[in-house]
This record gives structure tokens, sequence and C-alpha cells, in this order.
């Protein structure tokens, strides 16, 4: 049974009805990165887009989307908007990423100034460029030290 089956509109899932759906360690490692390190909370919301339709996993800081995420079943797509603002130091980076991100990055299109990359999360190669791309996306704020000095 696929996801749009498994939860209806009416059926909204649970955070951990999605985890265990998806059963991919990736998916756990970057919802933890990305709480602990932007210190936000995932919103699970339903999408009627003809492209990933059904419930996804929303990370906002303040009003901007960090990224969104869609279950599949052993794996997950991670939605990552690159501007105009992230393009530069994103192409800086791509050399040093995977071919297939390479690729999904020059065939995608710009739309409204951004490329709306849509990242299948399978491997931990890709799961750490991911993770690269969401720090260029949105900086992680200064953590502060002990003595109350940012680092």
């Amino acid at each position: 049974m696929g996801w749009i089956e498994a939860y209806t509109r009416e059926d909204k899932p649970e955070f951990e009805d999605i985890s265990a759906y998806v059963d991919c360690p990736f998916w756990e490692g970057l919802c933890e990165f990305i709480e602990e390190t932007y210190s936000i909370k995932p919103a699970i919301e339903y999408s009627r887009c003809s492209g990933a339709p059904g419930w996804n996993v929303k990370y906002k800081k303040s009003s901007r989307a960090l990224c969104t995420l869609y279950p599949n079943k052993g794996y997950f797509t991670c939605l990552i908007s690159i501007g105009r603002k992230e393009a530069p130091e994103t192409e800086l980076m791509l050399g040093s990423f995977s071919s297939y991100l390479q690729e999904l990055y020059k065939n995608t299109n710009v739309f409204n100034g951004s490329r709306w990359l849509m990242i299948d999360v399978a491997t931990e190669k890709i799961f750490e460029e991911v993770k690269e791309l969401l720090c260029i996306r949105i900086h992680p704020p200064k953590k502060k030290a002990a003595d109350g000095t940012s680092r």
C-alpha cells in the first residue's frame, strides 16, 4: 500500500507513523539534525500538489521554509529550494557533491528565481549532502559557549 492510500486526507499520521513507514535511518537522523541545529519542530501537513500529494513534514525557521520531507517506503524525498541568495555558495560546493546531486541541480530548471530540488535520500552520502544544503539554505545560529561568548 502506498503512502497516499495508507493515510488519506482525513487520516493524519503521527510523526511515529511516518517514521515507521519510511523505515530509514536517515529519516530520524535528518529530523534530529534539523531540530537540534535550528531549534524547530516539524509540522505535518497535507498537500494536494500533483507532484507529491499526501501528508508531508515541513520545517520552517520563522516564516521561511527550510525543507519539506516526503515519505516513501525505505527512503524519503527532501525538497530544498535554492534561491538567488543561496545559488553562488551552492555552486561553489557542487563539485564536492555526488554525481546524483550535481546532475539533479544542473537539470532542475529555475522557477521564480529558485531551483526546487527534490532529493531522494537513500544513501549516507546524499544524507550528508542534504545537511550541507540545509546549512547553505539557512545558516545555523551561532551557539553560545558556557562563558556566554558566541562560537
